[in-house]
This record gives C-alpha cells, structure tokens and sequence, in this order.
C-alpha cells in the first residue's frame, strides 16, 4: 500500500520555480539530481511533505488548471505581498472560507495554480 504522495512540478525554467517556492514558503532542497551539470530535478521539503520540481525544456508555461496544488501555512496573509516579487501572481486578497480555512489563490510563475491555506 503506497504510504507517501509527492506531487512533482515540471518547468522549462526550474530555477525560477525554486526560486518561487524557496523565497514564497522557505521550502529547502533534500535532494539534486545529478549533483553535477544540469540539474533535472530538486526535491524540497515542505513541513513533513516534499515537492519535486523536474526541468524539461519542451513544456510550455500557461493555463495548465488540471491539478490544483494546496499548501498549508502558518498566515496566509503575511505572504501575499512576496508572491508577485518572486513572479508568481496574485490577483485576490485571501477569503475566510465555511469550512474554517483562509484560502488565497495565487499562481506560480509558470501559471499553475495554487492555493494557500491557513486553519483557523
């Protein structure tokens, strides 16, 4: 039975990616494949969780809107203002949501979607 989910994100610009997910959230590197040349791939921690973030120069940035990534942080509104300096964008304040959640919808620089989410 499989016991861990590790979403991965491709890029044709891993390093603006890293950058995002580094600067946005302190997320740290665990892993670099290979360790030397170029880098296909970079594990980050996340709390207990790991992202990848693999390079493959044929993907084109956009719309992608099929997979929503949901990231649990600590205020929600205190990271909003770092977004679009790190080229992610950002185009709503964060809402209290029924459930018990702040929630703000940004996008990552390569247009995927993402939502920040802090329990209350």
């Amino acid at each position: 039975m499989p016991s861990t989910l590790r979403p991965i994100i491709v890029s044709n610009d891993l390093d603006r990616l890293l950058a995002f997910y580094t600067g946005l959230l302190g997320a740290h590197e665990v892993m670099r494949f290979p360790d030397d040349g170029p880098v296909f791939y970079v594990g980050l921690a996340l709390g207990d969780s790991e992202l990848g973030l693999s390079s493959d120069a044929s993907v084109v940035s956009g719309e992608p809107g099929r997979m929503l990534l949901s990231i649990e942080v600590p205020d929600v509104d205190a990271l909003l203002p770092n977004v679009e300096p790190l080229g992610g964008q950002a185009p709503s304040p964060a809402n209290d949501m029924p459930w018990g959640q702040r929630v703000a919808h940004i996008k990552d620089p390569d247009g995927n979607v993402v939502n920040l989410t802090q329990t209350r």
